[in-house]
């Protein structure tokens, strides 16, 4: 099953053609301290979003940039398509719930006024921070999933992903790139910070805490997980069925359709080992630790122990 999201690889293809005019100055921009990439983001929109209004049934995946949520995101929208076939096939209109482009901050102005006349069950993914989110979410306790994953894998796959993704500025070596990340001078801010500030809402009702390796070691688990989260009524059989349509291999050979030229830069081959350039960059940072302020310091030695 694919599903596909024409506005999704629309808007994609079109930032992807910008990025390679724009020079990396202009790829960034800082709105209420955080940078994030001009192509998806300008405070036209983040206004517009403040007004959105969330369901108690809505289903928001959050998760920092390269944390894993074009993944998960298509177990989350597999398990709901899934559930409403078997049990609400009258209310399930898929082309409504593939319509947007699935990143609630992304978009065009009208785009929340359109989702308000969309049917529940409403999808949706986002890389802000939770202080960030516009304040229905919480207190319409739409279900919140928040993916967390290891940094140093974050850091691995983002280092790839802005020297392949057009829009985002490049790095000529990793430990540039580590000290960007470190101190969120790069697109969607630091992911220590997005971490710190996920403290203040990890433990309210409407949100669950799941880990990108949890779910890879064991997807079909991870699936239900999930499920049992989002209150869908699903069985062993649907768990095992969405975890073998969300596996790397599947999900490449539709990338095509799904993604369309934004696939070749998602699915690139198997992680290149950056383990020895993440060590420099882990003591390169650590001789900076006193401009970049202590409450990063226990996070760069942590860091360390994960090699």
């Amino acid at each position: 099953m694919a599903h596909v999201r024409k506005k999704f690889i629309e808007i994609l293809e079109k930032v992807m053609r910008e990025g390679e005019q724009m020079t990396p100055e202009e790829m960034l921009l800082t709105h209420e301290g955080i940078i994030y990439p001009t192509v998806f983001c300008n405070p036209e929109q983040f206004k517009a979003l403040e007004a959105f209004q969330a369901r108690n049934d809505d289903v928001v995946l959050a998760g920092y940039c390269k944390s894993g949520t074009n993944w998960v995101g298509q177990i989350v929208t597999d398990l709901v398509i899934t559930s409403a076939k078997k049990y609400e096939p009258e209310k399930l209109n898929e082309k409504l719930l593939l319509a947007e482009f699935p990143y609630l901050e992304i978009g065009d102005t009208e785009k929340y006024k359109r989702m308000d006349t969309y049917p529940s069950r409403r999808v949706m993914f986002t890389h802000l921070r939770p202080d960030r989110f516009p304040p229905s979410i919480f207190k319409n306790k739409a279900k919140v999933l928040l993916l967390i994953r290891n940094p140093k894998d974050v850091a691995a796959s983002f280092f790839h992903f802005s020297n392949n993704f057009s829009p985002y500025p490049p790095y000529d070596t990793f430990e540039e790139f580590f000290r960007a990340l470190m101190i969120g001078k790069m697109p969607w801010g630091s992911y220590i910070e997005y971490l710190c500030t996920w403290n203040k809402y990890i433990d309210k009702e409407n949100v669950l805490p799941i880990t990108y390796e949890e779910i890879k070691e064991n997807p079909a688990l991870g699936a239900k997980k999930i499920s049992t989260f989002l209150e869908l009524n699903l069985n062993e059989e649907d768990f095992q069925g969405v975890a073998e349509r969300s596996t790397f291999k599947a999900m490449k050979e539709k990338s095509k359709t799904t993604h369309g030229e934004f696939g070749e830069v998602l699915f690139r081959k198997g992680p290149v080992p950056l383990h020895l350039r993440m060590q420099r960059g882990c003591k390169t940072l650590k001789k900076s630790l006193p401009s970049i302020g202590k409450r990063y310091a226990s996070v760069v030695y942590s860091l360390q122990t994960c090699f």
